[in-house]
């Protein structure tokens, strides 16, 4: 399926987001902002102080509630990826978000890349200069049920000295980043990718690992992300023979004009309890 992130929800989420913009801020005095709460869950701000390069580990933790589900990076048909913005006075710039691997629903003819359970999203953060560091990030989530609800506040955070321990943190982070998907393997690779001259179907060669989606049992699960705001998931005529994989990817449409030279796109594979994320580049 060609998935692109507008929707019925997205629609619900534009028309209330005014309101949501008014959340105030929570802010703390130590590693962890205090949680913001809405409807349909809650979220807050983790860091550490800066090494001495200024760099700075922290992560986004959401817990939706049960039977309610927040978005990953490219969210499907009907949802909105997680937004962060810094402010520009904090002196600290947000370099990267890493997303833990995502599950897929289906509910009629909505499909969703999302999480219904606590996520924690790792934030790659640079201070610009020395000394006390404090944070002050706007975080803009959907979270949703039968409907998606807004979700926005503002975390304000205090880094406290380098020198200190701060243990509770430290296993927060390191948790969260034990369910990034894993880079590419020997045993587990796109081997080899090829668009179709209509572009309309994306050929892929895996090899998968051992223990994972074996002949005759389910096909990984496969997202290719494309243009900003496009996913694909729908695989066609996808052939297990031993350890690799083939299988075309049905692209369909993109934007007008979208010239694929020197493109680079990603791929998620998830077979079993691994998971696989790479680059795909485009001559």
């Amino acid at each position: 399926m060609m998935i692109i992130s507008s929707g019925p929800r997205r629609l619900l989420i534009a028309v209330v987001s005014a309101v949501a913009a008014l959340v105030p801020f929570y802010s703390a005095h130590a590693e962890m902002s205090a949680w913001a709460d809405n409807e349909g869950g809650r979220m807050r701000l983790v860091a550490l102080a800066p090494d001495a390069g200024g760099k700075i580990r922290a992560a986004l933790q959401i817990e939706p509630k049960p039977g309610w589900i927040t978005y990953w990076k490219e969210p499907g048909n009907s949802g909105i990826p997680p937004q962060i913005t810094i402010a520009a006075e904090s002196g600290v710039t947000l370099d990267a978000i890493a997303y833990p691997v995502p599950k897929h629903f289906f509910k009629g003819a909505i499909e969703d890349i999302a999480y219904d359970a606590p996520v924690t999203l790792p934030l790659s953060l640079t201070a610009a200069g020395k000394g006390p560091v404090t944070i002050d990030a706007a975080a803009f989530i959907g979270i949703c049920k039968d409907i998606c609800i807004p979700f926005q506040a503002n975390l304000q955070l205090k880094l406290g000295p380098a020198i200190q321990s701060h243990p509770q943190e430290e296993a927060i982070l390191q948790a969260a980043d034990a369910r990034l998907p894993k880079p590419p393997s020997q045993d587990f690779d796109v081997t080899a990718h090829a668009m179709s001259p209509d572009r309309k179907t994306l050929s892929l060669d895996l090899v998968l690992p051992d223990g994972g989606a074996g002949e005759g049992k389910a096909a990984p699960d496969i997202i290719v992300t494309g243009p900003s705001g496009y996913a694909f998931t729908k695989q066609i005529g996808g052939k297990r023979d031993g350890a690799t994989f083939k299988v075309d990817i049905s692209i369909g449409k993109l934007p007008k004009d979208y010239d694929m030279a020197g493109k680079q796109w990603s791929v998620l594979v998830i077979d079993g309890e691994r998971a696989m994320e790479t680059t795909l580049a485009f001559q």
